[in-house]
Formats: C-alpha cells, sequence, structure tokens
C-alpha cells in the first residue's frame, strides 16, 4: 500500500528516527534519545522532498535532468539539508534538552556522523534514480519478486496516445519532436502518481498506464487521472505555446479484465502482462481515433466503475466490433458536464454498430 501525504508527514519523522538510531547504535553514540532527535530532524526534510512535499518544482526539474547532473544536484541539494539540519537539531537538543555544554559544540558534525549522512543520502538518491528509470511500481514489484512466479489479476489498463506528433515532427524535426513528447510524459507522471497508476511503457508517443483494479476503481481514480492530466495541460498553456508552440492534445482508451502478471527477461527484467486486455485497449485505442472520442472506455470498465463523479457524464456509443475479438464491446465516450444539471446518458447493450 502506498503511503499517502499525510500519512507520510508522521512516517518521516519515524523513519529519520530509525535512521539515527542506527547511527547512534554503529558507532556508539549517546545518548541513543539524542541521536534519534537528531536523525528525525535531519532525515525528515530530505524524505519529504523525495515524496513532493517539500520544494516540488525544484525536485521535478532536478529529477529531469541527465543521470550524472542528477546524482551531483541531488548530492549537493542533500548536503544543504543535512547542514541545516543538523544545525537545527542541534539548537533543539541543547536548548531543550541542554545536550553538550554549548550550541556551538552541539552543532559540530564529526566527520563520522559527515560520512554516515552522505552514505545513507547517496544510497536514497540511488535508489530513487533506479525507481525513477524502470517506474516506482514495477520497482518495489521486482524488488519485492511479486510476480517472479505468474499471477492472475485483474487490471486496468490506460493507452494514452499523444494527437499529432507526426505533424510537430514533420514540422520541427525529430529532436524537437522528441524534447515535445519527453515533455508531454514528464507532465503525465504526476497526475499518474496521484491516482495511484503506473506507468509501464512508453510506445513512441503512447503511455501505458496500468492500475490494479480495485486501486483504479477506487473513486473512479483511472478517470480522474485522464482529466486531471488534461487540466494540467489547460493551465500549463501559456508555457506549451511559448516553449513549443502548441498545446498538446490527446487520445484515451481505458478497459479491464483479468490478465497473467509476469516478471520476465534475464538480462533486463521487465514486468509482462499477457491477456486479451491489452490488445482489446489498443483496439480501443485506434476505435478513438475512427470515433474521433477524447476519452474511450469500455462498458465493462464503466459497470465496475458504477456511479461516475459528479463532474464526469458517460455518452453511450453503442457496440463495436473489434479485430481479433469475437463478441462486439459496448464503449462510451467520457467527458465533463457542461453543466451540472446535464443528466447522464446511460449506457445500453445495443447491437453493433460497426
Amino acid at each position: 500500500m502506498r503511503i499517502g501525504p499525510p500519512w507520510f508527514l508522521l512516517v518521516a519523522p519515524g523513519l529519520g528516527a530509525l535512521a539515527g538510531l542506527l547511527y547512534g547504535t554503529l558507532f556508539d553514540v549517546g545518548p541513543l534519545t539524542g541521536a534519534a532527535i537528531r536523525g528525525a530532524i535531519i532525515g525528515t526534510p530530505i524524505l519529504l522532498y523525495e515524496r513532493r512535499l517539500l520544494a516540488p518544482r525544484l525536485r521535478d526539474r532536478i529529477r529531469a535532468l541527465a543521470t550524472p547532473l542528477f546524482l551531483i544536484a541531488t548530492v549537493a541539494l542533500y548536503i544543504g539539508l543535512i547542514v541545516i539540519g543538523n544545525a537545527v537539531a542541534s539548537t533543539v537538543l541543547n536548548k531543550l534538552f541542554r545536550f553538550m555544554y554549548s550550541a556551538r559544540n552541539a552543532m559540530l558534525m564529526t566527520d563520522t556522523g559527515l560520512l554516515y549522512a552522505l552514505g545513507i543520502s547517496a544510497l536514497v538518491v540511488f535508489v530513487f534514480r533506479v525507481r525513477d528509470l524502470i517506474g516506482p511500481g514495477v520497482f518495489a514489484n521486482l524488488l519485492i519478486g511479486r510476480y517472479h512466479r505468474p499471477i492472475s489479476e485483474e487490471r486496468i489498463f490506460l493507452f494514452l496516445d499523444v494527437t499529432g506528433s507526426t505533424h510537430f515532427a514533420d514540422r520541427y524535426g525529430d529532436r524537437e519532436a522528441q524534447a515535445y513528447i519527453g515533455q508531454v510524459f514528464n507532465a503525465l507522471a504526476l497526475p499518474v502518481s496521484r491516482a495511484r497508476g503506473s506507468i509501464d511503457d512508453y510506445i513512441g508517443d503512447l503511455a501505458l498506464v496500468t492500475w490494479p483494479l480495485d486501486r483504479g476503481l477506487r473513486d473512479a481514480a483511472c478517470l480522474r487521472c485522464v482529466f486531471d492530466f488534461e487540466a494540467r495541460l489547460a493551465a500549463e498553456a501559456a508555457s506549451w505555446r511559448s516553449r513549443f508552440g502548441q498545446v498538446p492534445q490527446f487520445r484515451a482508451a481505458l478497459h479491464c479484465g483479468p490478465v497473467v502478471t509476469a516478471e520476465i527477461g534475464l538480462e533486463r527484467h521487465k514486468i509482462a502482462y499477457f491477456g486479451d486486455v491489452v490488445n482489446t485497449t489498443a483496439r480501443l485505442e485506434a476505435l478513438s481515433k475512427t470515433l474521433g472520442v477524447h476519452v474511450l472506455v469500455s462498458a465493462d470498465l464503466l459497470d465496475r466503475i458504477g456511479e461516475l463523479p459528479d463532474d464526469l457524464i458517460a455518452d453511450d456509443l453503442g457496440a463495436h466490433a473489434l479485430r481479433g475479438r469475437a463478441e462486439p464491446l459496448a464503449v462510451a465516450a467520457i467527458r465533463r458536464r457542461s453543466s451540472r444539471a446535464a443528466p447522464v446518458v446511460p449506457l445500453s447493450s445495443r447491437a453493433a454498430t460497426g
């Protein structure tokens, strides 16, 4: 279970205190209470920073850097936070707990303490960079070996395609197109994280996002993700026009169902999904283009979600035949309500229309 921001405000000091206790135990630094307090005060800002609860814009900029620059910038930032945290911790220990005979003496950090803090920081930086490279959800599952043996489960799939990217590349060139698509996917990361989803793959100008069924259904998180992304692009429209001359547009298709999830590969490990659901979602993405629909969702997923959030409405598009699928699939277009009083159009099981 992913720990949410409110709870992490309590968890972060605890983790920092544990690191302080470990340091006090390994190097026989006493009293341990002082080591725990120092660890909590030093470690909390670093952990809050990594959870985007402290300086989120700075964190996003640093994470977008090339790996060598990312490592240098992050370690430098950690050193700053360690120095400041140590000063605050020393003041607290001296003024409130009379730790050491002077505030100045309390603020002195031993070489061992600094090296320990830097070592822990470097380990954190490395772990988070690896997590970024392969995705938080994939990283955690690979680490615990959850899918080392194939598992049957139900998941929600979102295929999100950046429209107009080929035209953009023809106009501005492949390098600029790569920068453009890269920034679009960077903007997608936060809405997916907030919806507790996982970006499992990028295929050209298409992103594959997944959720375990219960997590994606909760509060219609999978749909919220799409419209939160749309809202973010709209809010940053001026910046997109200034940098790229246009605001990104996209199509999204969502479907759910049973899959077999397994860890594959030897030299390069990857979590892969096997089942008709993945292919059907890809066909829905193609169908959304044919129908001119911005967000297309299968009736199977809508039935699982149940009542939609008040600001979303489903327009029934009937059942459509999809290549490789024997039975037509009922689908609906999802959009924001133009007004609160707009009626919901119910889905029906009409005969195939195409």
